[in-house]
């Protein structure tokens, strides 16, 4: 992340970089092969010998380069079909949209009910051993005589799909290829994004 200042107010803002990187729509999906209205996306370029076999084929009958990460974004019709072949530009999107934004948050590997619920903890002294990080009680006694489903205990945190909602586009930059966008994205640095139409607003 990085500031943005805003040029007719001056207002300072915490943004985020986006790269736009020789985005190229592959193929449409229809109702007639497919059952529902979509646009296959394309986002960089991947070299040949990293490429499966199968991808190489379904890239070779498009007519298109190998590319790094492959997406499809859902159209209510065929209005919404673009041309197979067309690049997409930070442009697409304009100054002042409001876009959702999915990515997958960062993995933080298997942690404690203090870290990934914010839980207090037990007392650091006066008596308490070896339990100082601990959950409490999970349960009653003898009924219901089981732990009840939906306990909050430790368990893998992170590496899920997050979509956040309502990002305002601050400026779109065809020359550098970068969209910036107000706040912060999940995931970490060089993560794979997908931006598309807020649905709750406009």
């Amino acid at each position: 992340m990085m500031p943005y200042f805003d040029k007719s107010t001056g207002e300072r803002t915490a943004a985020t970089i986006l790269e736009v990187n020789n985005v190229e729509v592959i193929m449409h999906r229809t109702p007639e092969a497919n059952g529902y209205f979509a646009c296959q996306v394309g986002y960089g370029s991947k070299h040949l010998s990293k490429v499966s076999r199968q991808m190489l084929g379904h890239f070779s009958s498009k007519v298109v380069n190998p590319k790094e990460y492959v997406a499809e974004f859902r159209v209510e019709n065929e209005k919404g079909l673009l041309s197979p072949g067309t690049l997409l530009k930070p442009s697409f999107f304009k100054e002042g949209q409001y876009v959702d934004i999915r990515s997958v948050s960062k993995g933080k590997g298997f942690t404690g009910v203090m870290k990934r619920y914010g839980f207090k903890g037990l007392r650091a002294s006066h008596g308490t051993s070896i339990m100082h990080r601990h959950g409490g009680s999970y349960g009653q006694n003898q009924d219901p005589g089981r732990v009840l489903p939906g306990r909050k205990m430790p368990g893998h945190m992170g590496n899920d799909n997050v979509t956040i909602q309502n990002v305002k586009i601050l400026k779109v930059d065809d020359e550098n290829s970068v969209i910036w966008v107000r706040g912060s994205v999940a995931g970490s640095k060089n993560t794979f994004v997908k931006i598309q139409d807020a649905i709750k607003k406009t």
